[in-house]
């Protein structure tokens, strides 16, 4: 059994937010991050290195944490890895969109870094269950 950190990529335009989010990660549940400033960067990041999961932002310029979502699960390569939106945006409107394009949660800022670090294990834990299922049923 591998005892690898986990890979989380951190998707925001601010940098006070990424920080936040990185350390408390890192600190909380010793997570390795990786952080991207906007969506090109970000997806350049995921097809290059595996990533556990990833946290988005929506408001972002060129490419929003949106249309990134849609693109992450709509690529075959990309699809299971787990996203989190973690947004100013608190409309159900853009809930309700996050969500239909295959958000694994939906959270809102200002948030709780222990609130976030535990959903974040929660969907690591739930990922990793069902990689175990799939690895047992190959064989």
């Amino acid at each position: 059994m591998s005892t690898r950190r986990r890979r989380v990529l951190v998707v925001d335009d601010s940098e006070t937010l990424r920080r936040l989010v990185t350390l408390s990660l890192r600190f909380l549940e010793g997570c390795e991050v990786v952080e991207a400033s906007n969506a090109y960067e970000a997806l350049r990041l995921l097809k290059e290195q595996p990533f556990d999961l990833a946290i988005v932002d929506i408001y972002m310029p060129e490419i929003s944490g949106l249309q990134l979502l849609g693109i992450i699960k709509s690529d075959p390569n990309l699809r299971s890895i787990p996203v989190i939106i973690l947004t100013t945006a608190r409309g159900e409107e853009d809930r309700r969109r996050g969500m239909e394009l295959g958000a694994d949660r939906y959270l809102t800022k200002p948030f709780k870094p222990r609130v976030l670090v535990e959903v974040v294990k929660e969907l690591l834990e739930s990922k990793g269950r069902g990689e175990e299922e799939k690895e047992g049923s190959d064989g």
